[in-house]
């Protein structure tokens, strides 16, 4: 078997599972474990597949419980977020003050953004970057300095974002249920995210499809306290929600 098609299994096997053992793949492949370990290092830099320890899971099922980086998730679902994106742009008017979360489907929805009257409030470096490169006018939230996503989190961003009251938000999320509500993986980032939820009139969760019936480690809001836009395979108990609103690709 050549070495692309074995790694191209692995994938496959990793995708229908959720998660795969180093054990069950080398039996599957008939191959050592040893060689399966390290096709995990290669899948896990290239970032098709997550290596935990004992074996690997789906990038989906990594974002449940730790933030991706933003290279990690750019290619994840890149049709829905520009479907999502798209008419999210739409919301946005001239007078409108304007929170950005930090995320990659709230930086695809910056690639869609026309209304330069508008300003614009971010607590994602990178997000900044890209507005004022594209003639915005953006302002930074001060804070410490998240890595993994490129947000500022901390008291200083909390004290910044108290000034602040919103006319329009839009958010990321890691899962959505009902009962559970909106949540994220991480503490700290959930906290700005819910802090500026309450600061902000009218909000938007923009997510695809994937993220609805699953739970991440911390809530940052109710099921109802936003409009979710998403895009997808979007499970039908979901299309009865007043603030689901459902976009074709």
């Amino acid at each position: 078997m050549l070495a692309e098609e074995r790694l191209a299994r692995i994938v496959e096997m990793v995708a229908r599972q959720g998660t795969a053992t180093v054990t069950e793949l080398a039996a599957a492949l008939d191959i050592s474990e040893s060689t399966i370990r390290r096709d995990l290092d290669k899948l896990d830099q290239a970032h098709r597949l997550v290596k935990v320890h004992g074996g690997a899971t789906t990038l989906e099922s990594a974002h449940l419980t730790r933030d991706l980086t933003l290279e990690e998730r750019h290619g994840l679902h890149a049709e829905e977020k520009r479907a999502i994106c798209a008419f999210a742009a739409t919301l946005v008017g001239p007078d409108d003050l304007v929170y950005l979360d930090a995320g990659s489907t709230v930086e695809e929805l910056i690639n869609h953004l026309t209304e330069r009257g508008a300003r614009y409030v971010t607590d994602s470096v990178s997000h900044a970057m890209k507005l004022a490169a594209r003639g915005f006018h953006v302002t930074v939230l001060g804070g410490e300095l998240k890595s993994a996503t490129e947000s500022l989190v901390g008291p200083d961003t909390i004290a910044a974002l108290s000034r602040y009251h919103f006319t329009i938000g839009f958010w990321g999320v890691n899962g959505i249920t009902p009962e559970n509500g909106l949540t994220s993986p991480e503490s700290n980032e959930a906290l700005i995210k819910q802090l500026t939820m309450e600061h902000t009139a009218r909000r938007y969760v923009l997510t695809d499809a994937t993220k609805f019936d699953n739970t991440s480690l911390v809530r940052f809001g109710a099921f109802d306290s936003a409009t979710i836009v998403t895009c997808g395979d979007v499970p039908e108990k979901y299309k009865a929600f007043d603030n689901v609103v459902e976009v074709a690709l």
